[in-house]
Order: C-alpha cells, then structure tokens, then sequence
C-alpha cells in the first residue's frame, strides 16, 4: 500500500496528479493517519512551490483540517513513544499538505521536458487491405464511403475510419476460401467490421486474415497476427475461432482481447464477455476454458490463468497505456510499435525499471517519455528514430 501511496505522492510533486488519484491520495491520508511514514512527509516537506489561480476549485478546509487533527493526534502517540520523527516536523509537513491541497493552485513542473533533436507524434488510422486478388488498398489514402465490391460485398470507410462490409447479394457471395486481409503497420490502428457482424479492433504492427463467405460458412475462421480485440456476434450455430501462430480460440459470441506479437515471450488472451476455449497448437490436447475477468497466458512451459483488472488489456483500444508494475522492457515494445521507433539500450539494467500507472496513446512521445524520467530511475535520448535508453 505504502509503494502506491509514494507512487501517488511523487504525481502530486512532478503536478501529473489528476482529480481521481488527489482524492485516493486524501482519502487514504484521512483514513490511515498512522500510515503516514517518514519518507512520505519528506515527500510533502519538499514540495514548495506552489502557485495560485483563481479559477482552480476550492477544497473544503474544514474537511482537512480534520485530517490534520487526525494526522497530529496520533503522531502525539508516536512521539510519546520517543518516536524517531520530532513532533514539530510532522507539523509542518501537515500544514504543507492541507495547505497545497485546501488553497487554489496550479501544479507546477519542477524538472524541464528532456530535449529532443527529433519528436514523434503518436500513431492513428492506418493500415493496408489486401484483397483476394492480391490488390492492395492503403485506407488512409483512399476517401470516404464505398472502397470495392466484390464477391456479393459491399466494402466501405467510414468517416472515423472503420472498414465495414456489408452482404449485397447473399446468391453472389463466394462459397470458396477467398480471403482478405487487414493491415496494421507500426504507428497504425483499424477497426474491422465483418461480413458476419463481429466487430474488431487491431493494434498497431498485427494483421487479420478473414474469408469473404464469413456470413454463412459453417465455422468462422481468422487469423490473427499481432493483437486485436474482438466483439464477436452472436450464432451459437456457427462458432467463431480465431488462430494465431501458437493458440487457438473457439466462441460462440462473446468479447475478448489477444496479444500474440512475435517478439513477446507469452500470448495472452484476456475475456471479458462470454466463454471462450484455449487451444496450444503445439502442445496438442492441452486447452482451458476461460470465464469473464480470467487471462490465459500460453508460453513454452504451457497455458496459466490469471486473474486480471481487464482495463489493463483493453487500454490501448480507450486510447490509452495502463501499466501494472510492468517492466520498461516490456512498456518500451509497445510505445515502439504505437510510435514507430527502435529502441536501444545504453544500460542493460534500465530493462528490468518497474513502472506503475497510465499514459495517454495521444501525447507525443516527448510527452509519454517526461512521465517515466520523472521517476528519476531512467533517462531517454532521441536520435532521429531511435530511442536510447540508460539507467540512471
């Protein structure tokens, strides 16, 4: 609780904390009052730079002035008990939290942004269909409305860029295998809407394979490389199945994320509706069932469910990183794929950097980097494309 709170308190110092995480901090501070450590009120004591606005919202004074009175009395105790923290100091380091967070300020940031030669803005709508005749059509590039028609299909854009297809002529539709294929590069994100009424969300550097006779085949096959998030439609009669190059997944309809980029060590299928069945395809005959709020996690020594916040694997379709004490490695693989750089490390150990909280997808990468220095366990430089990472 203690690594959240410190996590909470250096926010508040560096002016990143937002309205939700000042009132955690508060609530936790009001109703843990001997939870207060000595290395938090150094924290608070540092802090001393604070301005005023008058457009800033008042926090009710009396409110804290009876955390500050919880605060007092029980460090009565503890100094009483010949306590290593002078009375006095405990004071003043109350008096600075009620007074940072009961007047009406602005946050200011202490430390300057890191300085860029180059700065990166963040990825978007891109990406690249294939269709069954191999042609290939960049969606970026091409306007609004009807892309093609084919095989009884109508495919079209949409203004806030989602491919939809819609089933023109069910007697002209393709009864063969003909597939098309949807791409995402690095920088790049898509919404698909399918033949058969599933929806789905592609990540950056993934691609999903589909056929054009979706609508009415007896077993709805893709293929996903990368990670997407799917909706799929409802039919009990024809299940939904979704392979990757190491799992596979059988639905009737439900709702659920897959990360199974090839440079990961792990992919993890995380459900959030419905029931889905895990498949290894290399460890024939090994499968689990998943229920809402369970996570498979397929690697080389078989498939483990965990319980999981499920927030933690869609946040990239809200448009945003949320990281659980993740590694910088790992973190760093996906702002490469989202912003399209290569990344270096100058010093191996800033790898293994442990990292708490949640970044915007839509900041640019100046921005994103300036959060992680901020903890002051690592320092980025960036050359052109490429991110150097050292350990401080």
């Amino acid at each position: 609780m203690e690594e959240r709170v410190l996590f909470l308190i250096n926010k508040f110092q560096s002016g990143q904390m937002v309205e939700a995480e000042k009132t955690e901090l508060l609530l936790f501070i009001e109703d843990h009052p001997d939870a207060v450590s000595e290395e938090i009120l150094n924290l608070l004591m540092a802090h001393d730079s604070l301005d005023t606005n008058d457009d800033e919202i008042q926090i009710n004074h009396h409110k804290w002035d009876s955390i500050l009175q919880k605060i007092v009395s029980v460090d009565h105790l503890k100094y009483q008990r010949k306590s290593s923290i002078p009375l006095y100091y405990k004071w003043a380091a109350a008096a600075i939290l009620i007074l940072a967070l009961t007047s009406i300020f602005i946050y200011k940031i202490r430390e300057k942004l890191p300085v860029f030669t180059t700065d990166i803005a963040p990825g978007g709508n891109k990406a690249i269909l294939t269709l069954a005749n191999g042609k290939k059509i960049s969606l970026s590039d091409v306007a609004n409305g009807n892309v093609i028609k084919e095989a009884g299909l109508s495919i079209s854009k949409t203004a806030d860029g989602h491919l939809v297809y819609h089933v023109m002529n069910e007697d002209q539709s393709t009864g063969g295998n003909e597939t098309n294929t949807i791409t995402t590069p690095n920088g790049g994100e898509w919404q698909i809407h399918l033949p058969d009424g599933s929806d789905i969300w592609l990540n950056a550097a993934s691609s999903l394979e589909y056929p054009l006779n979706m609508g009415k085949a007896s077993i709805r096959s893709v293929r996903l490389k990368g990670e997407a998030y799917f909706e799929v439609a409802k039919d009990s009669a024809h299940p939904f199945v979704v392979e990757t190059e190491k799992q596979k997944l059988e639905v009737l309809g439900t709702h659920f994320n897959i990360n199974s980029y090839a440079d990961e060590r792990t992919t993890r299928t995380t459900l959030l509706e419905g029931s889905v069945r895990i498949s290894s395809r290399t460890n024939l005959g090994e499968y689990e069932i998943l229920k809402p709020g369970e996570q498979s996690v397929l690697s080389a020594q078989g498939i483990k469910i965990n319980t999981v916040d499920t927030d933690e694997s869609v946040a990239w379709k809200k448009g945003y990183f949320m990281f659980n004490n993740e590694k910088q490695e790992s973190i760093l693989r996906k702002i490469s794929r989202w912003y399209n750089i290569k990344v270096e490390y100058a010093d191996e150990e800033a790898k293994d950097v442990m990292y708490y909280g949640t970044v915007s997808r839509f900041d640019k990468i100046s921005q994103v980097l300036h959060k992680f220095e901020q903890t002051g366990e690592v320092r980025f430089e960036m050359q052109g494309n490429k991110l150097i990472v050292y350990k401080d």
